[in-house]
């Protein structure tokens, strides 16, 4: 069964209760309190919704006083991402809060140790990880946990889905990543020297102005709000976004041509995504900039070539889309993939 917005695998439920398995304690009592069925669990295509995982979250956590699924050798007590939350909110911008938050879990965890780091126009959430490590286990779900709570964290912040760029994953790469997909980015690399998430530094700019009483009502819905509210739009904008995939750039077609395609009217399809945020040249943009930075992860630098082979007049206009994106020119983001790499790139451009 495919991912989606208002579902997760139960692949995810598996690893959310994997460590109290490990420990020897009954999960199945904790999964029918959540309302998931125990028997699912041997069904690896079975999905529950995202208000079972978001309660079986909560459970989770009340039982053993941990809300990070026992994951760290020192526990996330209860109320810690209230607390984190409360501090970020009297930051003045989301780079003070982000910096703020990465420190509390910092002292929470023993294991892990999360910093933001700032370089040029781009924006990383970096885990590392204690060479001294050894009870934090070698599963991508721990890297992908932290990142959940804090890019939900920060999306609520600035109050809108903050895109992210890619994922560096230092651990194995799971059986399954869909939903990770969904939730985060098309671009996901495993085994990697190190763990990080790239954004825009663009975002960190952006103020704070929450209110107490929407600090609440957030702090009420969590973790559901960030499982739903700030995943990947999905229904229309991902459908075309998969659709525009399958074809090249330059057979794309115009709005009047991909509407048809969908069945409705032009208006329809621009008010049904200006709902979800988006514009039919934005998801053109999304498609465009993931499939650059795919090939640039894959060590391609003619960006001539690529300029072209995505569309553009020229590497000149790519050059500065993809600047637009990123916040970096495609030479820079190149370099910090593969800083030894030493190759040279063919563009118009020295960056």
């Amino acid at each position: 069964m495919q991912a989606d917005k208002g579902t997760i695998s139960i692949r995810l439920v598996s690893e959310a209760v994997h460590e109290l398995q490990h420990r020897g304690l009954e999960v199945n009592k904790l999964l029918e309190t959540s309302g998931i069925a125990p028997a699912l669990l041997t069904k690896p295509y079975a999905r529950v919704t995202c208000e079972q995982y978001a309660q079986l979250w909560l459970t989770l956590a009340q039982q053993i006083d941990d809300e990070f699924f026992g994951l760290n050798t020192r526990r996330m007590k209860v109320g810690s991402f209230a607390f984190m939350a409360h501090t970020a909110c009297k930051e003045p911008t989301l780079e003070h809060a982000l910096r703020g938050a990465l420190r509390f879990l910092g002292l929470i965890f023993e294991d892990l140790s999360p910093r933001l780091l700032r370089t040029g126009g781009m924006a990383e959430i970096v885990i590392e990880q204690s060479p001294n490590a050894s009870s934090t286990p070698e599963r991508a779900f721990v890297d992908f946990t932290l990142w959940m709570m804090v890019h939900g964290l920060a999306c609520w912040l600035v109050g809108r889905r903050i895109p992210i760029i890619a994922i560096d994953v230092q651990r194995p790469q799971p059986d399954y990543i869909e939903d990770y997909r969904v939730m985060f980015s098309d671009n996901l690399r495993f085994s990697r020297p190190q763990s990080r998430l790239l954004f825009n530094a663009q975002w960190l700019n952006l103020p704070i102005r929450r209110t107490a009483e929407e600090l609440r009502l957030f702090l009420q819905t969590a973790p559901q709000g960030i499982l739903v509210k700030y995943r990947d739009p999905q229904s229309h904008a991902a459908r075309i976004k998969t659709y525009l995939r399958g074809i090249k750039p330059e057979r794309w077609p115009d709005i009047e041509a991909i509407s048809a395609h969908f069945f409705m009217a032009p208006s329809t399809l621009r008010r049904k995504l200006s709902q979800q945020g988006q514009s039919y040249q934005s998801l053109k943009d999304h498609v465009r900039r993931d499939m650059a930075i795919s090939r640039l992860d894959q060590g391609e630098c003619n960006f001539n070539d690529l300029a072209f082979e995505l569309g553009f007049a020229d590497a000149s206009a790519f050059y500065k889309a993809f600047k637009k994106w990123t916040g970096s020119t495609p030479g820079q983001y190149h370099a910090m993939m593969y800083p030894q790499a030493g190759v040279t790139v063919k563009t118009a451009h020295s960056g």
